[in-house]
C-alpha cells in the first residue's frame, strides 16, 4: 500500500480488512502533516480496493489530537485548506465501514477522527472531547456537526463548548461507543466487529452505506434505487436460496413440501 514505506502509520493489510495503527508514540500519536498525507494513501488504497478499515492506535493511546507544534505555526490560509476535515471526510466516505479502535487519548482531531468512523468500540480508560477552544480555536474538522448527530446537541455542546471530556463508560452511555473492552482485548473486539460485517454481503453492505449516508430529503427514492439494483445482484440470488436450502433442510422434506421450504409459511426470515 503505497510507494514507499509508512513513517507514522503501522499497516497490516488482509484480505478483507486493513489494520492501521497511528503510530507516533512520541507525542502521542499526534496527527500531523506526514500522518495525514499517509492516511490519504491508505484511502486511495481502499477506494481502488474497498475493504473493511481498523483505525487504532499505540500504547494505550489513540490519538492526543493535531500536532501542537504545527497547528501553532498555521494561518488562515492553512485553515482554508481543510487539512484535517478533507481527510476525514475521505474517511467517513471510504466504500466499506470504518472502525475506530479507541483507547487513553483521543481527543481534538483524534477524537474528530473517531466520529468520522462508522463504528466506535473503547475501553474504560478512553478519554475522548474536544478541547480546542481552551486552545484559542474550534473543532473544525467535523466535531461541530458530527457529534450532534451522534450523541445529541446538549451533550455535544458541553463538550464543545464547557470542554467535557468523556470516560469510556460515559461514552458507551451516551452511545458515542457501542463496546467496552479491556485493553489488551481492543484489538481483538475490533476484529470481531470486522468478521460481523465480513460475513455481509459486500455490495449490500457498500450500499447500505451509501443510502444511509444520504441526505433525508432523497429517501425513499434513493433507497428504492439501491434496492433495484441489489435485487438484480448474484448475491442475492445465491444468498436468498442459500437460506431457503437451508430451512428446508432443518424442516424435512415433509414441511418443505407444505410451507414451501423455510418453515414459517410465507418465506419469510425470522429472527
Amino acid at each position: 500500500m503505497g510507494p514507499g514505506p509508512f513513517t507514522t502509520l503501522l499497516v497490516t493489510e488482509q484480505a478483507d480488512r486493513v489494520v492501521v495503527h497511528l503510530n507516533r508514540p512520541e507525542v502521542r500519536n499526534a496527527i500531523n502533516q506526514a500522518m495525514v498525507d499517509e492516511l490519504h494513501e491508505v484511502c486511495t488504497a481502499l477506494e481502488q480496493l474497498p475493504r473493511i478499515l481498523i483505525l487504532a492506535g499505540v500504547e494505550g493511546v489513540f490519538a492526543s489530537g493535531a500536532d501542537i507544534a504545527q497547528l501553532r505555526s498555521r494561518r488562515r490560509d492553512d485553515a482554508l485548506r481543510g487539512i484535517n476535515s478533507t481527510l476525514f471526510a475521505r474517511i467517513a466516505k471510504l466504500p466499506m465501514p470504518v472502525i475506530a479502535a479507541l483507547d487513553g487519548y483521543c481527543l481534538g482531531g483524534g477524537a474528530e477522527l473517531a466520529y468520522a468512523a462508522d463504528f466506535r468500540i473503547g475501553t474504560a480508560a478512553l478519554r475522548i472531547g474536544n478541547p480546542e477552544p481552551g486552545l484559542g480555536i474550534l473543532a473544525a474538522a467535523g466535531a461541530s456537526w458530527r457529534l450532534k448527530e451522534l450523541v445529541g446537541e446538549p451533550l455535544a455542546k458541553d463538550i464543545l463548548l464547557a470542554g467535557r471530556i468523556l470516560t469510556g463508560e460515559e461514552a458507551l452511555a451516551a452511545n458515542l461507543i457501542t463496546e467496552l473492552h479491556k485493553p489488551p482485548l481492543l484489538l481483538a473486539g475490533a476484529q470481531a466487529l470486522a468478521d460481523r460485517i465480513a460475513v455481509q454481503d459486500p455490495l449490500a453492505v457498500r450500499i447500505t452505506k451509501l443510502v444511509c449516508s444520504a441526505p433525508p430529503e432523497s429517501h425513499p427514492h434513493i433507497d428504492q434505487l439501491a434496492q433495484a439494483i441489489l435485487f438484480e445482484s448474484p448475491a442475492k440470488f445465491e444468498r436468498m436460496q442459500a437460506f431457503l436450502d437451508r430451512k428446508s433442510h432443518a424442516a424435512g422434506p415433509h414441511a418443505a413440501a407444505k410451507d414451501g421450504g423455510d418453515g414459517d409459511g410465507e418465506g419469510r426470515m425470522r429472527p
